[in-house]
């Protein structure tokens, strides 16, 4: 089933603020707790990272109300993302075929801006952001494979 969250951007903050919302919401982080820039695989054209940004949170997701997840990770600056008030939350889409992740796509990143193109990521997932033409931030993944 397709579904909406809520994807958060923290500078070196992400694990103390999903701490904190777990206390809040209760439950367990999903699949497989926190993971880590470290546990990245090294991809050729990507820097390698510090000790101290592998140690960074890169994803985290914490189911909360009526179905909708909070998702979260840090933006390293030597990752060239500088976080500000009003560009760290993305609305984050999971359609349920590759089909509808590439007219969504397609249509929200019209007249605005591609961030990652849609591609196959090391997790296994199809995924993509973009900012649309009015400056909200939109990122993709789905699970399907066809």
């Amino acid at each position: 089933m397709a579904t909406t969250n809520i994807y958060l951007n923290f500078k070196d903050q992400t694990e103390a603020a999903f701490v904190f919302y777990k206390s809040v919401f209760g439950g367990e982080f999903e699949r497989g707790g926190i993971s880590r820039f470290g546990d990245v695989p090294p991809q050729e054209g990507v820097p390698t990272l510090s000790e101290a940004d592998k140690n960074l949170v890169m994803h985290v997701s914490l189911p909360i109300l009526g179905g909708v997840k909070l998702m979260g990770t840090d933006a390293p600056e030597s990752m060239e993302f500088t976080v500000t008030k009003g560009n760290n939350v993305h609305i984050s889409l999971h359609p349920d075929t590759r089909e509808d992740t590439d007219r969504l796509f397609a249509a929200l990143s019209e007249g605005g801006k591609v961030e990652m193109p849609l591609q196959e990521m090391f997790w296994g997932d199809y995924f993509g952001s973009c900012v649309d033409k009015f400056g909200v931030q939109w990122m993709f993944n789905c699970e399907s494979k066809s």
